[in-house]
C-alpha cells in the first residue's frame, strides 16, 4: 500500500454494515491490525485496556442479541471487544514501571518522579473516574485500528450499538476487573453493501477547524 495515498485510504473506508462471509481475514493480516492496536498512543503509555479477539461462533451467537441482532457480529471474520481495566492501582502502575525498566534498560529509581506524577494524576482518582478514563483510552486504540485497517484495505465497523452490561456478563468481565468500552467487527465488505458507494458526509474545513 506504499503507493496509495493515505487520505485516499481514509476516504475508501466506511463503517461496514454487511460483511462477506465467504472472505476470511488471514491470520497474518489480523496480526497487523492487533499490532497497530498495541502500538496505539495512550495516556502516560499505561494502556488501561484489554482487547478480546473473538472468533468463536458460539460466543458470538451469545453476544448477538446483546448487540441488537446486528448481522456484523456474526458475519465478520472477527469481533473485537475493547474493554477498560477497572482495577488501576499502585500494583498496576508498578507492573508498568517494571516493563519500562526491562524494555529500556533503566534503573527503577530513575523513574520515581514519573511514578509520583502518575500516582497523583491517575491512581489517586476514584474507581469510577479511572474506569471512564480507561474507556477513553480504549477509543484511542480503536482509532488506531480504523486507520491501520484502511491502510491495508481491511473493513471495520466500529459499534456502540450494544448493551455493555450484557457483554460484561456473557464474557465474565466483572470477575476479571474489565468493563466493555466499545466493539468493532473486522473482515471484508460484501459487494451488496450499498454504503460503500455513498459519498462521505463530513463537516467542511471551515466548520470543523478554527485557526487562531
Amino acid at each position: 500500500m506504499t503507493n496509495v495515498d493515505y487520505l485516499d485510504q481514509l476516504k475508501w473506508r466506511y463503517a461496514t454494515k454487511k460483511f462477506d462471509t465467504n472472505k476470511e481475514l488471514a491470520e497474518k493480516d489480523l496480526e497487523k491490525l492487533l499490532e497497530a492496536i498495541r502500538l496505539s498512543a495512550s495516556s502516560y503509555g499505561l494502556q488501561p485496556y484489554e482487547v478480546y479477539v473473538i472468533k468463536d461462533e458460539e460466543t458470538r451467537k451469545k453476544l448477538h442479541p446483546a448487540a441488537f441482532q446486528q448481522p456484523q457480529i456474526l458475519d465478520a471474520s472477527y469481533l473485537l471487544v475493547f474493554t477498560a481495566i477497572t482495577k488501576i492501582d499502585e500494583a498496576y502502575l508498578n507492573d508498568y514501571i517494571d516493563n519500562i525498566v526491562e524494555t529500556r534498560n533503566m534503573k527503577k529509581e530513575d523513574l520515581s518522579g514519573m511514578k509520583d506524577i502518575i500516582m497523583n494524576a491517575v491512581i489517586s482518582q476514584s474507581d469510577e473516574n479511572k474506569t471512564e478514563w480507561a474507556k477513553k483510552q480504549a477509543y484511542i486504540a480503536l482509532g488506531n485500528l480504523l486507520s491501520a485497517a484502511a491502510h491495508y484495505q481491511i473493513d471495520v465497523c466500529p459499534m456502540e450499538g450494544f448493551d455493555p452490561s450484557q457483554f460484561d456478563d456473557i464474557l465474565g468481565l466483572n470477575q476479571k476487573n474489565r468493563a466493555t468500552a466499545v466493539i468493532a467487527t473486522v473482515g471484508f465488505r460484501h459487494k451488496d453493501d450499498g454504503l460503500q458507494h455513498a459519498d462521505k458526509v463530513r463537516k467542511s474545513k471551515e466548520e470543523l477547524f478554527t485557526r487562531i
